[in-house]
């Protein structure tokens, strides 16, 4: 006897049904944080963990008496209506505090029978950012009102499910969000490094460095330091390259995996146009077999004078930005490049502060990887558990 269980099909709402009103926020600029009322705006909305980023807490300027219905509270998820981050999207959380939610944003406030936290990941589905794409488009600035988003199509399954799945989500977000702010410690934790253990302008020895070396640091010029081989370098278009396990390097890092290879052994790779950041300019060390495109310098130190790992990072502390050339593609001409001042310490002591620096980098890497593969579980996770 074979016995048969009834899975329940999910049911189409939209989530106008959903939610038991949609409101507008409060229409009032930001003051300093008072200590108790927070404010949230679209910036305040962190673009990749969807979470409420209070790293720059400020107050609504307002007369916060009689104001309680643009208070958060449980169950609410909050939309931005307009702007380039049309679609984004917040779950309140009472860990959050006291928040109030600024006029840019809709409130929705969802109904008992259903599981916040299962609604929203909703909003972070292929199919609602599909959504946003057509609905937003306006003649001028981008933009949702309320009634539209009133009008996206939700499938739900029984409130228990709801609440497993909404659960689930929940902790994935809760270690990516872990792994994230571990990571986050740790490049704030290299910066710090960076600033006290290579000299400040004007300033001949560290503030911080290794036990026994009490030299001053030299002053030299990059091509005095380093040979360049951007002749080695081949650009290929990605229709062209034949799959392989060789990194393709880039501007701004590794672009694909591909057969054969460029350059072989220990370099820096600095981009020469196209950099992401000019600010912080991409600048990286690469060891073995690699390909490198023609949008980023290579450079290689020379025996006994520089050590590769201290290089990498001595460059990575210059301020490159005001040396850049042409207009949206800024570049980095290798001539300038080459008449860079860097401050070198005696052989030794570059290779103590570039073993240091490659093992915070290896930290980094690794988590980094894992923030970065526990996101792709959950879009996939995401792609297979909602309709």
């Amino acid at each position: 006897m074979h016995v048969y269980k009834k899975i329940d099909a999910w049911e189409q709402r939209e989530l106008g049904e959903v939610a038991t009103s949609f409101e507008y926020g409060l229409n009032a600029s930001s003051k300093e944080y008072d200590g108790e009322n927070k404010y949230i705006r679209i910036t305040d909305i962190d673009e990749n963990s969807h979470l409420f980023n209070q790293k720059n807490l400020t107050s609504p300027d307002f007369v916060l008496i009689n104001s309680d219905n643009y208070l958060l509270e449980k169950g609410d998820i909050l939309f931005a209506r307009t702007g380039a981050s049309v679609g984004k999207s917040y779950c309140y959380e009472e860990r959050d505090g006291r928040v109030y939610y600024a006029g840019f944003l809709i409130r929705a406030k969802i109904k008992k029978k259903y599981d916040a936290k299962f609604i929203f990941q909703n909003t972070l589905t292929n199919r609602y950012n599909n959504f946003i794409q057509i609905t937003s488009q306006r003649s001028g600035q981008p933009g949702i009102n309320a009634q539209e988003y009133a009008g996206f199509d939700i499938h739900t399954p029984q409130l228990e499910e709801q609440q497993k799945i909404g659960m689930f989500f929940k902790q994935l977000d809760d270690t990516i969000a872990l792994h994230q702010r571990k990571l986050e410690a740790l490049k704030l934790m290299k910066k710090g490094f960076l600033q006290q253990i290579f000299p400040k302008k004007g300033e001949k020895v560290p503030r911080l460095r290794f036990a026994n070396f009490p030299d001053e640091w030299e002053q030299r010029k990059l091509e005095e330091v380093a040979n360049r081989y951007d002749n080695l370098r081949i650009p290929v278009t990605s229709s062209k390259r034949i799959k392989g396990s060789t990194p393709y390097y880039g501007a701004n890092g590794i672009q694909d995996y591909v057969e054969g290879f460029t350059h072989e052994g220990e370099f820096i790779l600095v981009a020469e146009d196209g950099a992401n950041d000019v600010q912080n300019y991409p600048v990286q060390y690469v060891y073995g077999k690699v390909w490198v495109n023609n949008h980023a310098h290579v450079l290689q130190a020379k025996v006994n004078i520089s050590d590769n790992k201290f290089l990498m990072n001595t460059i990575q502390v210059l301020n490159i930005q005001p040396l850049l050339v042409g207009g949206g593609r800024a570049k980095l001409n290798s001539d300038v490049m080459m008449k860079l001042p860097v401050k070198l310490p005696i052989y030794d002591e570059q290779q103590k502060i570039g073993t240091f620096f490659k093992r915070i980098n290896n930290t980094i890497t690794f988590y980094q990887t894992k923030v970065d593969k526990l996101k792709i579980i959950k879009r996939t996770y995401l792609k297979n558990m909602f309709i």
